[in-house]
């Protein structure tokens, strides 16, 4: 239990949780955290809930583009659901940190389930209008800044600190999931009976996470001490990601990935429409095929029972050399398998940063810091896709896609040497056990490595 910011609990650095350290990651059973009765209730009610998720997704675009047949239209709707986080999600944090997160989550997924059946009462009577879809796109994004930042920090809450990592991976495993299973599913829902029972479908899936959040037992929970309320702890979480090396460049990073590379409604819509001319067929092959690598990255990262920052850093450059080799790939049938490594390292990164941002946060803090890396990380896309769409118009979509993996490897470089800097560490170079190896060690080491070898 935390008594603040600096509190002897935090998981201060040290030769075991140092994500910089050299130490060998801990491996673990890939679904070590569904022995955790309550994590099991709330993987459970998840699965549910982000079929449901993406089934609103697909039926709310399509709706759009129904009523006004704007492509515009379609992205302020998206634009509107995001907003709420850039303006709010700062906040959102606070109100986290203050509150007990699970009867938060009973109020936040309760509003979302409102939501979801007022848009489907809308449109099953035939009286939604344009104006309905963006009230309540705006509506899920001011539950989502309240909703998010409580979801993702309730997980240590349900496991504790020794497998968090292998929960948050497979949170990300149950949410890739719903990604092959919710389009599907909705594709089939709106050819057959409209938009409306999509939305139905999404509003009624609610009752399974608010069934198990109401199953769980309190007692078994990792309890963790609220903050009280206070002024200036808007300003306090900020101080304390300022300084914190391993939080603010791992958020940094984040943020020029998700900002520059992970466009990939632009990407692929482009290669598929402009380089392949090969049509919807052809774009929804890539995100399904995206869709199978993010699967396999996220079960990959719930074997690992720790989060390292160099596992983050590798797998930024490998994600940012993948996309720029993707963008010269002169055929479909390659562009396509490129899409599973990509899949598989954006997972990575995606799962190594949450977690490393967890473990290396005073419990007290975890809301804000989490809110902050979500606002970066959900709000870079919004601002980043003008930018690319720019880019992909002008100079063609092998362009666009280059310049997006470019930037991403050349963010993972420079902060991975920030990073090595801060630690005190140097490249070392050597052989081990008949292989070449190339890794960051504490400086004091690498003579001695150098020695070994």
């Amino acid at each position: 239990m935390s008594t603040g910011p600096g509190a002897a609990s935090a998981p201060a650095p040290d030769g075991h949780d140092d994500p910089t350290t050299p130490d060998t990651p801990r491996k673990t059973s890939m679904f070590a955290s569904l022995k955790v009765r309550n994590y099991r209730l709330f993987f459970t009610g998840q699965v549910v809930s982000n079929i449901g998720t993406w089934m609103q997704r697909i039926a709310q675009d399509w709706l759009v583009l129904s009523l006004t047949g704007s492509s515009a239209a379609v992205g302020i709707t998206t634009a509107l659901q995001f907003l709420p986080m850039l303006l709010f999600g700062l906040y959102g944090g606070v109100l986290v940190d203050r509150l007990p997160k699970r009867p938060t989550l009973l109020v936040t997924q309760s509003s979302m389930a409102v939501t979801a059946l007022f848009l489907a009462v809308l449109t099953l009577t035939g009286h939604v209008q344009v104006w309905h879809v963006y009230l309540a796109a705006f509506a899920m994004g001011l539950a989502t800044v309240v909703d998010n930042p409580a979801r993702q920090s309730f997980v240590a809450e349900l496991v504790g600190r020794d497998q968090l990592q292998n929960a948050v991976s497979l949170n990300s495993a149950n949410f890739q999931s719903a990604r092959l299973v919710g389009p599907a599913v909705a594709g089939l829902m709106i050819t057959g009976v409209g938009t409306g029972w999509a939305f139905l479908a999404n509003g009624l899936s609610f009752v399974a996470p608010l069934s198990c959040l109401l199953l769980m037992r309190a007692r078994d929970l990792h309890a963790v001490e609220r903050t009280p309320r206070g002024k200036g702890q808007l300003r306090e979480g900020l101080h304390y990601v300022a300084g914190r090396p391993e939080l603010i460049w791992t958020i940094v990073l984040v943020g020029f990935i998700g900002t520059f590379g992970f466009n990939f409604p632009v990407f692929l819509s482009a290669f598929a429409d402009d380089v392949f001319h090969a049509g919807a067929g052809a774009y929804s092959l890539f995100n399904t095929l995206m869709a199978v690598g993010s699967l396999v990255g996220a079960l990959l990262a719930a074997r690992r029972g720790t989060a390292r920052l160099r596992v983050l850093i590798a797998a930024a450059l490998a994600f940012g050399a993948l996309e720029t080799v993707a963008a010269t790939a002169p055929e479909l049938w390659l562009f396509a398998l490129l899409m599973v490594p990509i899949g598989v390292f954006s997972m990575t990164v995606n799962v190594t940063a949450n977690t490393s941002i967890q473990m290396s946060t005073d419990p007290a803090m975890r809301g804000r810091v989490m809110a902050l890396y979500m606002m970066v990380f959900l709000g870079g896309s919004p601002v980043g896709a003008p930018i690319v769409g720019w880019v992909t118009d002008t100079y063609g979509a092998r362009a666009g896609l280059a310049a997006g993996g470019a930037v991403a490897a050349t963010a993972a470089l420079v902060i991975g040497l920030v990073l090595a800097r801060v630690g005190n560490l140097r490249l070392s170079v050597g052989w081990h056990r008949g292989h070449p190896q190339v890794r960051f060690v504490p400086r004091e080491r690498r003579e001695e490595l150098a020695r070994a070898a």
